[in-house]
């Protein structure tokens, strides 16, 4: 199974897990997360601007939110199948 895949159902099983299992598994992890402050982060505020500049020139168009949700909810029933 390749990583890419192991990350998916993780992330997909936290989704949905009881609050015990969520707790259980951020113990294991929870030294190796760092309190990441986006913030401060040069690579991620340059895509920001990045797309922000490509929204406003036109250059992407952008979807309106209820159109983004469908999508997003009939990607999530048909991953359930």
């Amino acid at each position: 199974m390749t990583t890419a895949l192991i990350r998916q159902k993780l992330y997909e099983y936290i989704r949905i897990a009881d609050e015990k299992k969520v707790k259980a598994i951020f113990t294991m992890v929870e030294g190796e997360i760092g309190d990441y402050e986006w913030s401060k982060d040069k690579e991620f505020l340059a895509e920001l601007d990045r797309r922000s500049a490509d929204y406003k020139s036109g250059k992407v168009k952008g979807i309106p939110w209820e159109e983004a949700k469908l999508k997003i909810m009939a990607s999530s029933k048909s991953k359930k199948k």
